[in-house]
Formats: C-alpha cells, sequence, structure tokens
C-alpha cells in the first residue's frame, strides 16, 4: 500500500515536471569560510598512546639492558620530531625505538611531535 502511494507520488511529481526542475542556486559566498581545524593533535594523541608504556612512567628504567627512560611530555615538538625522525632513519640506535618510529609516517611523527610538546 504505501510502496503503491510512493510510487503514485512520483510518477504525479514527474507528470508536473516538478522532479526535473534544477534545485535552486545557493547565494553567494560573501565572507571567506574558516579553514578546516586540523586535528594533529587528537590524531598525535590516538598515536602516541604506546609511548605511556615505557615515557608515561615516572622513574622507569627497563631491567635489561638497564637505562632510564626519559619524560617526553611538555617536550618541544622540533626536537621530538627530528628525534623520532632519526630513530626511523636508523641514526640514532634503540631496537624498541626503531621499531615505533620506522613505522610512522611524516604526518604521524608531526602529530605526534605536537600532541607531546603539548602536555605539561
Amino acid at each position: 500500500m504505501i510502496r503503491s502511494l510512493l510510487i503514485a507520488s512520483s510518477l504525479a511529481l514527474a507528470a508536473t515536471g516538478a522532479m526535473a526542475q534544477e534545485p535552486a542556486a545557493a547565494p553567494a559566498a560573501t565572507a571567506t569560510p574558516p579553514a578546516a581545524a586540523g586535528d594533529a593533535l587528537a590524531r598525535g594523541k590516538q598515536l602516541a598512546y604506546t609511548c605511556q608504556g615505557c615515557h608515561g612512567v615516572v622513574g622507569y628504567k627497563n631491567a635489561y639492558p638497564n637505562y632510564h627512560v626519559p619524560r617526553i611530555g611538555g617536550q618541544s615538538a622540533e626536537y621530538l620530531a627530528n628525534a623520532l625522525t632519526e630513530y626511523r632513519q636508523g641514526k640514532r640506535k634503540h631496537p624498541t625505538m626503531q621499531a615505533q618510529a620506522g613505522s610512522f609516517s611524516e604526518q604521524d611523527i608531526a602529530d605526534i611531535a605536537a600532541f607531546l610538546s603539548s602536555l605539561k
């Protein structure tokens, strides 16, 4: 029953030409719309989630080999981006960090650096 009514309505509109009409043109914009906000911080937060496992624990030291894990929250974005890039390129030697950074794109590194540098 409902299907029949929909078909009948469509046929009636087509017969009157209502369906063939072009939609009205939108009024001309008078001002430039604001640029879309990026999601570097949100994306960086998501990507940096695993970093907390080592870098977010105060006084954390790995059992073997024994090394201090630096806190990276609040560090400068430039420093963080350079460090991740150097781990990715193999210029800095640390197997875990090389494995982590090796999977990041340039944009990933920029987003992670933006997020981590925003922390206090």
